[in-house]
């Protein structure tokens, strides 16, 4: 890596594709900055490092894709533009569903979330717990993560069709549950 300039960012990303992977520090700690100014600009300041780091590791992904036909800046910021439009989708679907969630069931919990949140009431992860495991996987995937019903059809390797009688019929339970206020009561 000594007959590079450190700075030559086209020629870094040539010896990372290459499999010498020493100078993929020195791009990060030069545009990690830059980058972070560009998400927290774009209106994304609570998850703007995430996003930073999301980044990076579609540069590294993408690394034998880099073509030095234009700046690197240019490339990089390619990346950063699609991690940035990923973000605002997800947080768009975990939107609606929280608000589908909430309108159906009437509980409130953070759409904005990636893990199922730990500020759940005890009875509503009681309630969580006494669904059959195929609700409350698409209950947990659909309402907690965000993920739309193809998603996790997809995922689940099950119809969309499926996905939306689980939802439905998990969401219904989790209604009743909550309205019995029993937690002894298996659904």
């Amino acid at each position: 890596m000594s007959d590079i300039p450190p700075d030559d960012d086209a020629a870094v990303m040539a010896q990372v594709a290459a499999g010498r992977h020493e100078g993929f520090s020195a791009i990060v700690r030069r545009h990690q900055q830059p980058l972070l100014n560009f998400f927290l600009r774009s209106g994304v300041s609570s998850d703007a490092e995430d996003l930073v780091q999301q980044t990076f590791l579609r540069l590294y992904r993408y690394r034998n894709r880099y073509r030095p036909r234009a700046k690197f800046t240019t490339f990089l910021y390619l990346l950063a533009r699609q991690v940035l439009i990923d973000e605002i989708r997800r947080r768009e679907r975990r939107k609606r569903l929280h608000d589908k969630i909430v309108e159906q069931t009437g509980i409130e919990w953070s759409a904005t979330r990636r893990e199922p949140p730990d500020g759940l009431s005890d009875g509503l992860q009681l309630a969580l717990q006494q669904l059959t495991p195929a609700w409350r996987e698409v209950v947990i995937l659909g309402a907690m993560q965000g993920l739309e019903y193809e998603e996790i059809a997809r995922m689940l390797k099950i119809p969309a069709g499926t996905v939306k009688s689980r939802m439905f019929y998990g969401l219904r339970a989790l209604r009743q549950a909550l309205a019995a206020g029993d937690k002894d009561h298996e659904i």
